[in-house]
């Protein structure tokens, strides 16, 4: 059965990002919304199913833009939920509950001064008062010992890691839409303040407003848009949620390669065709965490795999081309499902991967998902 979850995407839409005050979460999500519609050449009227994520709910979308769904579902705003949201409207579609639907995302974290977990009143994990005290105050803090031990073990090194950073940043300068394009040097990496050590400011996603939204229909209906249809082909989804307030012993490598072959195997194609990545980078570390758990690379060789261009526009395995959480904005997953979107419809200018069909996208911690996008069936 869960080969035949497949719909297409036929509208896709964001907003600028950076800091937008005056704007709420629903205003935000709802711009990207009207971005995605004429994206698609819908009216709400065509909308008949409706997924919200962190704005304040489904019925307010809904009112606010004329939208009568038949089937409606509202999830938490974590980050993880962007993979959640795609697996959920392929179910919706596969099995009749709604024909065409829209996913929406909004993020008024900037205006709002969120600081996601650092700050009074936000709390990391699901037992917060047993880890605070030992200094695991925010997500940060978990990736820091996370990192830590695969330095410990592999020998990864800060240089390595900078690869990071500096790639998606060089994205992100070819993108007119991402709020840092200043580029990187390894010197202003290194030197860069540490928030958690080991990690340094540049290791950290961003903190914006923004919106997000895409439109996914049934298959046969793909070719009744404006745009060209970009097809899911596949996805996956593991919890890990037992115990998830400690870092895993093993970077989340098993959860991320039971979906990895999950989605491949939904999907019916093969990894090796893959053309791009796009990798959750909520924090540098999480980009080795998951080549490794995927399979790209063997465990503990990341570091090494990065190297030479690899991941870069131009390389072998382009990764987060748009410049990611970390250069980009903070989408939470969201903005990286649009650019795989964009890219294999060959819409992105000066970073387009050249004749790309296929890409991979996966976002992890503690519930692992991944969504295979392709340009055909």
């Amino acid at each position: 059965m869960t080969a035949t979850l497949r719909a297409a995407v036929v509208g896709v839409g964001l907003t600028p990002f950076g800091k937008l005050p005056g704007r709420t979460a629903d205003d935000l999500g709802g711009w990207a919304l009207r971005e995605a519609l004429n994206d698609a050449g819908l009216t709400p009227g065509h909308i008949d199913g409706l997924i919200t994520s962190r704005v304040s709910n489904y019925e307010a979308i809904a009112a606010d833009h004329g939208i009568q769904p038949r089937w409606v579902t509202h999830l938490p705003p974590e980050g993880r939920m962007a993979g959640v949201a795609v697996h959920t409207a392929l179910a919706a579609l596969a099995t009749g509950q709604c024909r065409t639907v829209a996913l929406v995302y909004g993020n008024d974290g900037a205006s709002a001064g969120a600081t996601y977990g650092g700050g009074v009143g936000e709390a990391y994990g699901t037992s917060a008062s047993l880890v605070t005290p030992y200094g695991m105050t925010s997500p940060g803090a978990f990736y820091a010992m996370m990192l830590q031990r695969h330095r410990t073990l592999y020998g990864t090194s800060e240089e390595q890691l900078a690869t990071v950073s500096m790639t998606f940043r060089e994205h992100a300068a070819l993108n007119p839409n991402a709020v840092m394009r200043k580029p990187v040097s390894l010197e202003e990496y290194r030197s860069s303040r540490f928030v958690v050590e080991p990690l340094h400011l540049l290791d950290y996603c961003l903190i914006n407003d923004g919106g997000a939204a895409m439109i996914l229909t049934v298959p046969e209906a793909a070719s009744d848009h404006l745009r060209p249809p970009v097809f899911v082909l596949g996805a996956a989804q593991a919890g890990q949620l037992v115990e998830s307030d400690f870092p895993p012993d093993d970077f989340w490598a098993g959860a991320l390669s039971t979906v990895g072959a999950r989605a491949w195997a939904a999907a019916e194609r093969d990894q090796r065709d893959v053309d791009a990545l796009m990798i959750y980078d909520n924090f540098s570390p999480n980009v080795l965490f998951a080549l490794e758990g995927l399979g790209y690379c063997a465990p503990g060789e990341s570091g090494e795999f990065i190297q030479g261009g690899r991941i870069g526009l131009g390389g072998e395995l382009p990764i987060n081309t748009s410049g990611g959480h970390l250069s980009e904005s903070y989408m939470q997953g969201w903005a990286l499902s649009v650019e795989a979107v964009r890219q294999l419809r060959g819409e992105c200018g000066p970073r387009q991967v050249a004749d790309a069909s296929l890409i991979q996208w996966v976002c992890s911690a503690p519930i692992v998902t991944s969504v295979i996008y392709g340009k055909e069936l």
